[in-house]
């Protein structure tokens, strides 16, 4: 019988998942993510995907990864670096190594570090890991492809689909290794693969195979490690992707506002999973139309608003350029809205499954004519949920397109949600016509307080009217030319725009006496946020403002940037927002710390470029 090992209490840690493409690198993540989330941890995870559509095997442009934090509290990013890191491959060990730290526990395949693929990798030599300096003591070695295929030697099934299942042998083991309740792994499994139960059982059975190896070896470790939830709020947990929470956001918003949902989209990644998601919806009124082009999804959502849905349409940064008509006619006849721009690398095809905050100025000002829009920005994978809710709520109450910008980093990461109580969230009321303007309507009569056009469904009788792409009169509906009529519409659209409420901006950390005050904008709040709490950890005075709502802007965003003696702007492009902010608050002279490189912040690297803005806490040379 194996010697019982020491258990470890952990706060936090930091799994990384590497290897081919075809690996099921992204599989084991969220499942191991999953079942964490289940038990109560906190999570955040990172899928970075090869910009590739299928690089050569064994290649290292075709590496995927996976990485998830997993914490006994609130869990704010991945991760700068992962204290496991799983390489299925010579390629996965080369081009993931720099993100381990120095002491990370790393765990091969040795059976893919022949010398055919140690070549693919660009070795030098056959000892891989000292030409990359890594201590063998901290490397799990083993044979993992020769075990799985003498775990289901008699499974009947063929050698490609026997490797298919060698990322649950790497995940039974990393469960092992964190002492993971493998009953939540096989409910996962046979859920997923209900359909197919003997695809099921011999992924258990080499889960189990995974688990037993460590058990029985003790895999070079003298311990395994355990993290316990330090607080538990009651209620329904799951593991959730941003793009499912945005999603699901939509779902609950029709149905709270009593209205089917459309969705018009093309597919692009990394949005496409919007459109998956919500056409398993068919049971909850939801309607999907997959369209041939990125206009024509965004017309035909025009279309449905028009006919009294909530409508949306998805895409991300070259769909919203080829959008911009079709989103032009939903402002000038103030149809509501809801258009989601999952961020990525560009410009052209650019990084396609990178992310980026590239978009901003972009969804901003990038339609031709005045035409202003309401644009929100999720901060993290569980918080597109409200932000999706939120802006279906301003479009539906304030007869607008609203733009809801994620990205690739929040959109497939994951992080554990808390399921809401329906009739708990925020009521929903369409900015509906009344009874008393029946045979006296027309389309362009406001709310004197909101600016707010009424809304008349088409049918209905005595609310007979017409909208278009032309200008028209304000008081009468009919097409107009006039040059003070336009100038007005213009002017009324903008101030409807500006009157909708939204919250004050809110500032976290020292907000009363920082000397440093950090800003930003989405989906890098959690990476800010922990720059902030590293940055106090030290003695200093910082603070943090994020903006989830760019337009309008917050009414004290001004008293908040000029409070403070010094600010720095950080976000994922080359100064959009710093610009948008000087435009907006005279005087405002930010730092800015910019950087477009496909990837999330590194904790470290922020701290790094910050701590030099801030005086030596008292008491330090």
């Amino acid at each position: 019988m194996a010697e019982q090992l020491e258990v470890k209490e952990l706060d936090h840690v930091v799994v990384r998942f590497s290897g081919d493409s075809g690996d099921g690198m992204q599989l084991a993540g969220n499942i191991f993510s999953t079942v964490s989330a289940t038990v109560g941890n906190g999570i955040s995870t990172f899928p970075d995907y090869p910009a590739d559509i299928r690089a050569p095997q064994g290649s290292l442009t075709g590496v995927s990864g996976f990485q998830v934090h997993i914490g006994a509290g609130r869990v704010y990013t991945p991760g700068d670096q992962c204290d496991v890191l799983v390489a299925m491959n010579a390629a996965a060990l080369k081009t993931q190594l720099k993100y381990a730290k120095p002491q990370a526990t790393i765990i091969i395949d040795t059976n893919s570090f022949g010398p055919n693929d140690l070549k693919k990798a660009q070795f030098q030599t056959d000892d891989y890991l000292g030409e990359l300096g890594v201590d063998p003591d901290r490397v799990i070695q083993c044979p993992l492809t020769q075990m799985v295929k003498d775990c289901l030697a008699d499974s009947g099934l063929d050698n490609k689909s026997v490797l298919k299942c060698r990322n649950m042998f790497a995940l039974g083991l990393v469960c092992w290794l964190f002492n993971r309740d493998l009953e939540l792994v096989n409910n996962f499994l046979r859920e997923k693969f209900a359909k197919k139960p003997a695809i099921a059982e011999n992924n258990i059975k080499v889960v189990q195979a995974g688990y037993d190896y460590g058990h029985n070896t003790h895999s070079s470790v003298p311990a395994t490690y355990r993290i316990e939830s330090k607080e538990k709020v009651a209620g329904r947990y799951m593991d959730i992707t941003g793009n499912k929470a945005t999603a699901y956001g939509l779902i609950a918003a029709a149905e709270r506002a009593g209205l089917r949902l459309f969705l018009g989209s093309y597919p692009i990644t990394p949005a496409t999973d919007i459109l998956h998601e919500l056409s398993k919806h068919k049971s909850c009124g939801v309607i999907t139309v997959q369209c041939e082009d990125e206009i024509s999804g965004a017309a035909s959502a025009v279309g449905a608003a028009f006919a009294g849905a909530l409508a949306a349409t998805s895409t991300s940064g070259p769909g919203i350029c080829l959008k911009s008509e079709a989103l032009n006619l939903a402002v000038i006849d103030e149809l509501p809205l809801v258009v989601i721009d999952v961020q990525r690398g560009g410009p052209s095809t650019g990084l396609p499954t990178k992310s980026e905050q590239t978009d901003l100025l972009q969804v901003l000002y990038g339609r031709n004519g005045e035409s202003p829009m309401p644009v929100i920005a999720a901060l993290s994978p569980t918080d597109c949920f409200d932000a999706a809710y939120e802006a279906a709520k301003i479009a539906l109450e304030h007869l607008t397109p609203v733009v809801l910008l994620t990205d690739a980093f929040i959109a497939n990461g994951s992080s554990a949600w808390k399921l809401p109580v329906l009739s708990e969230l925020p009521a929903i009321q369409p900015h509906y016509v009344t009874p008393e303007q029946k045979d006296n309507y027309t389309p362009y009569e406001r709310d004197e307080e909101t600016k707010v056009r009424y809304w008349a469904i088409p049918g209905q009788e005595g609310y007979t009217h017409i909208l278009g792409g032309l200008e028209k009169d304000g008081r009468t509906g009919a097409i107009s030319t006039d040059p003070e009529n336009h100038d007005q519409m213009c002017r009324l659209r903008a101030e409807k725009v500006a009157r909708i409420p939204v919250p004050d901006l809110q500032v976290q950390g020292d907000a009363d006496d920082a000397d440093l005050l950090i800003v930003g904008f989405g989906s890098t709040y959690g990476h800010l946020y922990s720059a902030m709490d590293e940055l106090r950890s030290r003695g200093h005075k910082v603070a943090l403002a994020q903006f989830r709502h760019i337009n309008p802007l917050p009414k004290n965003t001004a008293d908040v940037l000029l409070k403070y003696k010094q600010v720095v702007v950080a976000e994922q492009n080359l100064g959009q927002l710093a610009a948008y902010l000087r435009s907006k608050v005279d005087g405002f002279t930010p730092v800015q710390y910019n950087e477009v490189k496909g990837q999330p912040f590194v904790v470290s690297e922020l701290v790094k470029a910050v701590a030099p803005l801030l005086a030596s806490p008292e008491g330090e040379e």
